[in-house]
C-alpha cells in the first residue's frame, strides 16, 4: 500500500507553486471580469449542487450532506457549494496522489472518473465517498472537478456504515483506494456490479448514490468547458489562481486582525463505541502569531480499540466545518484560506492512529475538536471589531440512528435517519439567543426530510415531532433548542434499529463566558405502548415526550446510552425516541432579560423549573407574568450567595489539581491528567 503519509497530507492541503504561465494569466482578468467570474464559478457549483441532491437515493445525499467543488490542474481547491464543508479537504489529497501516482499507470485521460472512500488515502470515513474527474480542453488537463456525499451502507459488520463496535478497520466493509471507475465519460457496468454487491443491505442507494456523484462531477466539468471556450483559457486559468491569492490575503488579514496569544480548550466525552468511559477528545492549544495560526492536539486522549478514532485530516475537515462557516464565511471555499494554518498531531492519538484504527464513526471521534475551535476562536475575535460575530458551540451530538431491514415496498434498505442531525441547536450568539433547531454542524445547509417523506420512504409511523423543552444551554444568550420525535416500526414485522453518539452522560460541547452547557442525550426507548391502537382510540391528551415521560399513556421507559448496536424491533412497537441536542449557553443565566425569559416558558422552550431555578426569575402567581421586584430580589440573592463561595486562583488550583477521576472511568484516558499513551493498542 502507497498511502500518503501525515507529512505528505498536510502538504497536499497546501497550494501548489503557481507556474509562470499562471502568474501570466492573472494580467487577463481585469477589475469586474474578476468579480463576475468568480460568481460563474459559484453559480456552476450550486447548479451542481442542486443536480446532486436531486439524484440522490440515501437519506444523508437527499438532506444535502455533500460537496461540489472545482480544482485547478494541480489539485487546488477554488470553490466549491456545500452542504458541508467537512467534504472540502479530501478532494486535493487524493487528487494529488492520483497526481503523483497514476500519471503512466493507468493514466489520467478525458473521461476518466475516479472514486475513493478510504481515509488512508484522504477521506474522513468510509461512507463519505468522492467522484472525481479531470477536465481537458484542447487536449490539456487544466481543472478537476469533484461530487462527495455520505452514503450510509459499507457493507460493515452492522448496517448503516458507521459501525460502533467496529474493532479495526476490517471490520468496516469496503475500503477503496482511488481508482479508476470510468473511462470515455462512462462508469464501468463491472464496477457498478461491485458496489451492488459490496451495499447488499441497500444496493439501491449504493449504486444509485454512486450515479449521483458521477453525473454531478460531470455536470460541473462541462459547465467549465463551457467557459473555458467562452472566455477562453489563459482568462478562467488566471481567474483561478487570482481566486487563490486573494483568499490566502482575505484569511491573513482577517487572522491578523485578532490578538496574538495561547488559547486553550479541553473537551471530553462519555464513550467510546460501546465502551463507557472518560477521554479527552481533544486538547487543542491554538496559536496566534501576526496572520498565522498554529493547532496543536498534544494533550488528547490515546487511540482506542473502537471505531471512535479520526485521521488528522479527518479532524482539519471538521475545523474548516467551522472556519469556512463562521470566519471564512465572505471568502471562497479554497485551499488557500487554510494556507497560514499549520497543524501538530501527536502519533498515537484517538485523533492521529494507526493505519489499521477503526475510524468509521470518526465524526463522533472529531466532535471535541469542532467544540474546542469555536471556544478558542470565540475568544480570539471577542476582542476585535468581529466580537458581534462570536457564537458558542453549536450542539454537536451527532445523534445519528440507523434503521435497516425490508421496507414496506418489499425493498432492501439501511439509511441513517437525517431529521434529529438535521435539527440540532446553535450556540449562544454575542448579542441574542442560539437558533432553534438551526440544523447539523456537521452540514450547515442541511435540511431535515419531511415527516411524510420519512414515512413513504421508511416503514415507520412518526407520531410527533417538537422542539425539546430544555435542551439548550441556559445563559445570557440561550443556546438554542434541539428536537424530539417518536418512531414507530409500521407496515412491517419488524425492523432492525442502532444509533451513533456518546454525550448521554456527559456533553462535549463547552459554552461561553458563564454560559451554560446543553442537556445530555439518553437513548430512550419505550416497552409496552401500542402507539397505533392508542391513536385508533383517539386517546384524550396530547401525545408529546413530556406526556409520554410522564406515563400518560402507559408503557415503561427504558434508557441506555444512546450509542447501540444493531437490535430488531417489532411492527408497531417503539423504536426509540430520537432526540437532537442543543446549543450551548453563551454569558450568565441571571443576566437575561426576565421577559425572554418568560417567553421561552410561554414557547415551551424552557421549564418552569428552569426559569426558577437557573434563570432565578420568579412570577407573580395571579397573573403568570414576571414580577420584576421579587426577580431583581432573588438575582441579588443568588449573587451574593456567589461571592460568598468564592476562592482566590491559589486557593482553587491548591483543590482542583489534587483531583482525580475514578480509576474505573478512565481506562481509555491515558496518564492522568496529560492523556499520554500507557499501553499501545494490538489489532488482528
Amino acid at each position: 500500500m502507497s498511502y500518503p503519509t501525515l507529512e505528505e497530507k498536510l502538504q497536499a492541503l497546501k497550494v501548489s507553486t503557481p507556474t509562470e504561465h499562471e502568474l501570466a494569466c492573472i494580467d487577463k482578468v481585469g477589475t469586474g471580469d474578476y468579480e463576475i467570474g468568480v460568481q460563474r464559478t459559484a453559480d456552476i457549483l450550486d447548479e451542481g449542487y442542486e443536480v446532486f441532491m436531486r439524484s440522490s437515493r440515501s437519506q444523508m445525499g437527499v438532506a444535502g450532506d455533500s460537496i461540489v467543488a472545482l480544482f485547478t490542474a494541480q489539485g487546488d481547491l477554488v470553490n466549491a457549494s456545500a452542504g458541508t464543508y467537512l467534504h472540502a479537504v479530501i478532494p486535493p489529497i487524493v487528487i494529488k496522489y492520483i497526481l503523483k501516482t497514476y500519471q503512466e499507470n493507468p493514466g489520467i485521460l478525458d473521461g476518466d472518473i475516479w472514486y475513493t472512500n478510504d481515509a488512508l488515502y484522504g477521506g474522513i470515513h468510509n461512507p463519505d465517498q468522492v467522484a472525481i474527474m479531470p477536465v481537458f480542453f484542447e487536449g490539456e488537463l487544466v481543472a478537476w472537478t469533484a461530487a462527495l456525499s455520505h452514503t450510509t451502507e459499507t457493507g460493515a459488520t452492522e448496517p448503516g456504515g458507521m459501525p460502533v463496535s467496529a474493532k479495526s478497520r476490517f471490520d468496516e466493509g469496503m475500503n477503496l483506494p482511488p481508482m479508476k471507475i470510468g473511462e470515455n465519460h462512462q462508469i464501468r457496468a463491472d464496477i457498478i456490479e461491485m458496489f451492488a454487491a459490496f451495499g447488499l443491505r441497500s444496493e439501491t442507494s449504493v449504486t444509485v448514490d454512486l450515479r449521483a456523484r458521477c453525473t454531478t462531477a460531470d455536470r460541473v466539468r462541462v459547465r467549465l468547458l463551457e467557459m473555458f471556450a467562452r472566455e477562453g483559457k489563459d482568462f478562467v486559468t488566471g481567474l483561478f489562481r487570482k481566486m487563490l491569492i486573494e483568499a490566502e490575503a482575505g484569511s491573513r488579514k482577517r487572522l491578523s486582525s485578532w490578538a496574538d496569544g495561547v488559547y486553550r480548550c479541553a473537551t471530553f466525552s462519555d464513550a467510546a463505541g460501546m465502551e463507557n468511559a472518560l477521554l479527552r477528545n481533544c486538547f487543542m492549544t491554538m496559536t496566534v502569531k501576526d496572520d498565522t495560526l498554529s493547532v496543536d492536539f498534544t494533550g488528547t486522549s490515546p487511540e482506542n480499540g473502537s471505531s471512535y478514532n479520526a485521521h488528522p485530516q479527518a479532524v482539519i475537515g471538521h475545523l474548516a466545518n467551522y472556519i469556512y462557516e463562521y470566519v471564512f464565511h465572505d471568502l471562497p471555499i479554497s485551499s488557500a484560506t487554510f494556507q497560514p494554518i499549520d497543524f501538530v498531531f501527536p502519533e498515537n492519538s484517538m485523533l492521529s492512529p494507526a493505519p489499521n484504527a477503526a475510524t468509521s464513526c470518526a465524526v463522533m471521534a472529531a466532535t471535541g475538536a469542532m467544540s474546542a475551535i469555536a471556544n478558542c476562536i470565540g475568544r480570539a475575535r471577542f476582542g476585535t471589531t468581529e466580537w458581534r460575530q462570536v457564537s458558542a458551540s453549536l450542539g454537536n451530538g451527532g445523534n445519528a440512528s440507523v434503521l435497516a431491514g425490508v421496507s414496506q415496498w418489499g425493498m432492501p434498505f439501511a439509511d441513517m435517519l437525517a431529521y434529529t442531525i438535521n435539527t440540532e441547536g446553535s450556540g449562544g450568539r454575542a448579542t441574542q439567543d442560539g437558533i432553534n433547531a438551526y440544523g447539523f454542524p456537521w452540514c450547515a445547509f442541511g435540511r431535515a426530510p419531511d415527516v411524510e417523506n420519512m414515512e413513504n420512504e421508511l416503514p415507520m409511523l412518526v407520531p410527533f415531532s417538537q422542539h425539546w423543552e430544555d435542551s439548550g444551554g441556559a445563559g445570557k444568550y440561550r443556546g438554542g433548542v434541539g428536537t424530539a420525535q417518536l418512531w414507530v416500526a409500521h407496515h412491517v414485522p419488524f425492523v432492525f434499529f442502532m444509533s451513533i453518539a456518546d454525550n448521554s452522560i456527559i456533553q462535549t460541547p463547552q459554552p461561553l463566558f458563564g454560559g451554560y452547557s446543553q442537556c445530555t442525550c439518553p437513548g430512550l426507548s419505550m416497552e409496552g405502548v401500542d402507539i397505533p391502537e392508542l391513536l385508533r382510540a383517539g386517546e384524550e391528551g396530547t401525545l408529546d415526550l413530556a406526556a409520554l415521560l410522564a406515563g400518560k399513556f402507559g408503557g415503561r421507559i427504558v434508557s441506555e446510552s444512546y450509542a447501540r448496536t444493531a437490535r430488531p424491533v417489532g411492527g408497531d412497537q417503539v423504536i426509540t425516541l430520537g432526540i437532537s441536542t442543543g446549543g450551548t449557553g453563551y454569558g450568565d443565566p441571571i443576566d437575561r432579560e426576565p421577559e425572554a425569559v418568560e417567553k421561552d416558558v410561554t414557547d415551551g422552550m424552557i421549564s418552569d423549573w428552569a426559569a426558577a431555578n437557573v434563570y432565578a426569575v420568579r412570577f407573580n402567581e395571579q397573573t403568570g407574568r414576571v414580577d420584576p421586584a421579587a426577580t431583581q430580589a432573588r438575582r441579588t440573592e443568588v449573587r451574593e450567595q456567589r461571592k460568598a463561595q468564592g476562592k482566590t486562583w491559589d486557593e482553587f488550583h491548591e483543590g482542583w489539581s489534587q483531583r482525580k477521576p475514578p480509576e474505573e472511568i478512565l481506562s481509555m484516558y491515558g496518564s492522568w491528567p496529560d492523556g499520554a499513551v500507557v499501553n499501545p493498542l494490538m489489532r488482528m
